[in-house]
């Protein structure tokens, strides 16, 4: 049951909205100072989920770790992989060594990813302030994503596909082929959704004005992603710090200037036209060859060799007990993820588990500004304001 406080100032009081409150997701508390019904003040408090992954990795070997960061933001499990994987060969230094199909592959997962994730967030961002039928759109198109995952990994949620030296397999028989029926769908879908939305007057209400946070202060409070790219920042990981194949691809980076809740929306609607412009592209240029490296110091040896020769089976049983010997050292690597810049900061010893990790998660840092976003309006905007970060506490309570 949520406690009221009353001020010695009457018209003060504060309450607590969630953790049960359907909005918050279960896990976010919200303790919030009123003047009526406007916010004075408002304070996050994070931690119900007590997950402590950080310090699992530092207790595991580095290809071990890799299905723990699907459970990060399991809405977009493939990008946690991307991004694991590469900071792990950044301090392998084998970056340069994954083949070229590989990088293809992982760039169409990725965005793939990043479709289904603000497919996710549209969806329940509506329904929130009311819409419901967006939010049945949205999963519809959605299926088609799940079901490629399904092809090439066997899973719909938490995909374990991509690899430290590439992917698992290849892609297989009839992957392109749905994917090619995707991206020519995809864009058509998006205009019912703006149809839906975007000059509709109650999500216009809801929207427009709400949540504003300024050039300055996003920066100051280090948010990323498309909440960075709603307040007129003009910066995108693929494109400002490029990795893979992003390099050889041509895409545009949204940026709106209004810093609301409606112009964080038309960003995330903007990059699914963008990331579907990927996706045609990758079709287009994905080259034939192999998709894992062959340096069988960093990498399994094919399951063929293992179950068949003698030395093969011995070697594989001292990486899997062991574990990849990274060099002595530290890196940091970060990501474009659908909800910001998740980035690795790794730590090893020389041994086989790192010594220590650290993960940089959008969700906990964008949530972090949520008490700027929130001064001077009431508490249904709130709703509104949470909608529009779009985060997944799986990777916030790391």
């Amino acid at each position: 049951m949520n406690k009221t406080y009353v001020a010695e100032n009457e018209r003060e009081v504060t309450v607590n909205m969630g953790p049960q409150h359907p909005s918050t997701h279960g896990v976010l508390r919200f303790v919030v100072k009123l003047d009526g019904e406007k916010i004075i003040e408002s304070d996050p408090d994070v931690g119900y989920l007590h997950r402590g992954f950080e310090k699992f990795a530092e207790n595991m070997t580095y290809q071990q770790f890799m299905p723990f960061t699907d459970r990060l933001d399991y809405l977009a499990s493939m990008n946690n992989n991307f991004a694991y994987a590469m900071a792990v060969e950044k301090l392998l230094g084998i970056s340069k060594d994954i083949p070229k199909r590989a990088e293809y592959i992982r760039v169409i997962m990725a965005e793939l990813g990043r479709i289904a994730s603000h497919l996710v967030w549209l969806a329940t961002h509506a329904l929130d302030i009311g819409a419901m039928t967006v939010f049945l759109y949205c999963f519809r198109e959605r299926e088609y994503i799940i079901d490629m995952y399904e092809m090439a990994c066997g899973n719909r949620l938490t995909y374990n596909y991509i690899r430290i030296g590439g992917v698992a397999r290849d892609l297989p028989d009839g992957f392109m082929e749905k994917l090619k029926e995707f991206v020519k769908l995809f864009p058509s879908k998006v205009k019912e959704y703006h149809t839906l939305l975007s000059k509709n007057r109650i999500w216009l209400k809801r929207t427009k004005g709400i949540g504003y946070i300024s050039k300055e202060d996003a920066i100051n409070w280090g948010i990323a992603g498309p909440c960075t790219r709603g307040s007129s920042i003009d910066w995108d990981l693929r494109r400002d710090m490029p990795y893979s194949v992003y390099p050889e691809l041509d895409f545009e980076i949204p940026v709106y200037h209004n810093c609301d809740v409606y112009d964080r929306y038309l960003v995330r609607m903007d990059e699914m036209i963008q990331s579907n412009r990927i996706l045609e592209q990758c079709i287009e240029k994905i080259p034939d060859g192999p998709v894992m490296m062959k340096d069988s110091a960093y990498v399994w040896d094919p399951k063929e060799d293992i179950m068949k020769k003698n030395y093969a089976l011995m070697k594989h049983f001292v990486k899997v007990v062991q574990g990849i010997k990274a060099p002595v050292g530290e890196t940091y690597f970060g990501a474009e993820n659908p909800k910001g810049e998740l980035g690795f900061y790794i730590y090893s010893n020389g041994e086989g588990i790192p010594y220590r990790m650290k993960i940089r998660s959008p969700s906990f840092i964008n949530l972090s500004a949520m008490p700027v976003m929130l001064k001077g309006h009431y508490v249904a905007d709130i709703i509104s304001v949470i909608g529009s970060l779009d985060f997944v506490f799986g990777e916030c309570d790391r």
